[in-house]
This record gives C-alpha cells, structure tokens and sequence, in this order.
C-alpha cells in the first residue's frame, strides 16, 4: 500500500477541504480519465483495491498513472482507553480529494475497456466521479 517513506512531522492537523481542485484537474499523461465530483479523503487501502479492479478487468496491454498519493496521516484512539486530549497514533494515511481533481488516467486500451475499468474502480472509492475522455 501507498504511504510516504518519511515526513518531516508525524502528526499533522486535521484538513478541510473548502474549495474545488485547481491543480491535477486536466489530463496529462493518458488519454482518458477518472475525476472526483465529490470531496473527501481517500485511503491508500482504496486506492490500491481501485487500482486491482481496473488491472484485473484490463488483463493485458495497458499503462495506468495514479495521480493520488496518500500523505496526510490519520491518527485515531485505540479501544479502552480514556478520552483525554493528545493525539494517537497513526493508524493510516489518506489523500484529500476536491471535485475536479484527477484520480487515475489510462491509455493504450480501447475506450469501452477504459469505461468499463474506471467503472468497476468507481465502485471502490468512497466519492461520486466522472470519466473523461482526452
């Protein structure tokens, strides 16, 4: 799974997601791709099993460019223990996502195959997206 060799902090603050994406909102590598609609924050564990459906389903010639990577760590309490106010420890990392931004692009596949593959790694993911077609 996706998570960063080293960060400066170990905890980090937690992030709102106010406006819509201005950066990585356009193709720039394949020729179709997968865009958020909604926002929230992806795991590397989704990322990774949208990644898997896609690869599964296209079995043969294919280039595939991820263009989230999960870097915000995520701390939570572990069971039985009392509520008092530090932080705990990193249980994973996520990637914020705004609508508009691009999650996955492809080439090298018919464009049925390509509609069919961000369909199935649509279903993996926790926000509404859209294909596009460069």
């Amino acid at each position: 799974m996706l998570q960063p060799k080293r960060t400066k902090y170990r905890k980090m603050q937690r992030w709102r997601l106010k406006w819509p994406a201005t950066r990585w909102c356009e193709i720039a590598f394949g020729d179709y791709a997968l865009k958020t609609v909604d926002r929230w924050f992806i795991t590397s564990r989704q990322i990774e099993s949208a990644r898997r459906a896609m690869v599964r389903f296209i079995k043969r010639w294919w280039k595939i460019w991820i263009r989230i990577f999960p870097q915000i760590p995520f701390t939570k309490k572990p069971l039985e223990v009392p509520m008092w106010g530090w932080k705990w420890s990193v249980e994973m990392y996520r990637a914020p996502v705004k609508p508009g931004r691009i999650l996955f692009e492809l080439t090298w596949v018919k464009p049925e195959v390509a509609r069919e593959a961000f369909r199935l790694a649509s279903y993996k993911l926790p926000v509404k997206t859209k294909i596009l077609v460069d």
